[in-house]
């Protein structure tokens, strides 16, 4: 039971919120509630939580980027992988207002909610890295009869594709497990992974591959003309 009380953090405070939420439940026939535990959350303390998983947000997304332009170096599919991670974690967040209030569980924003997310960043991340491994493969290859970069893309893509729908399917059936059983404490950490893995399987390639072609395959051709 969460309850609100603005600028009031006085022990008198917190003594009558706990004999008006006891009354409360009497009205439904609950007539020897006890309040067995409190915690209080104040204002400052949840505006350090969110400022504080802020920033752990971004300096993730941005050592993937760091890691991703170390290893395939091209700032092309460090950009592209960037945008796909971005894009992951404003779509759960999104998920997340439009079902507060409408879900019969908390979906707030909390520590659990911030572990799923880094938890999707690190999932998606290796499944854009597998997708780009195998492009840059097709497209180093000295003896590779298709000279059409873009063909050989789709051919790069449609090799992981079978791997990457194995793989995400495993996780998501997992995560629709530990959902549906795994009570109301995890519920909004399950669904945050239920989501990401969705998200991060289809951002991988209808994502974070476009902006390759956009941005790396475009750049090329320039400095062939030039």
């Amino acid at each position: 039971i969460t309850t609100h009380r603005l600028n009031e953090n006085s022990k008198e405070a917190r003594d009558k919120t706990t004999t008006e939420v006891v009354a409360a439940l009497k009205d439904y026939g609950v007539t020897a509630a006890s309040i067995k535990g409190t915690s209080k959350v104040g204002s400052s303390v949840a505006a350090s939580t969110r400022n504080k998983s802020t920033v752990l947000l971004i300096v993730a997304i941005f050592l993937m980027f760091a890691y991703i332009l170390l290893r395939f170096r091209s700032a092309a599919y460090g950009l592209g992988a960037t945008i796909a991670l971005v894009h992951d974690v404003v779509f759960i967040l999104a998920c997340y207002s439009i079902m507060d209030g409408w879900v019969p569980f908390p979906v707030e924003f909390d520590q659990h909610l911030i572990a799923a997310l880094l938890t999707v960043i690190g999932y998606s991340m290796n499944d854009t890295v597998i997708v780009f491994d195998r492009i840059r493969e097709f497209l180093s290859g000295n003896s590779r009869v298709e000279k059409d970069d873009h063909k050989l893309i789709n051919m790069a893509i449609n090799q992981t594709l079978s791997r990457t729908l194995i793989t995400s399917a495993t996780v998501f059936f997992v995560c629709i497990i530990l959902f549906l059983f795994g009570g109301d404490a995890l519920k909004g950490f399950s669904l945050a992974l239920v989501l990401g893995i969705i998200v991060g399987t289809y951002s991988s390639i209808f994502s974070a591959t476009p902006v390759v072609v956009d941005f790396g395959l475009s750049k090329n051709k320039n400095l062939k003309k030039a």
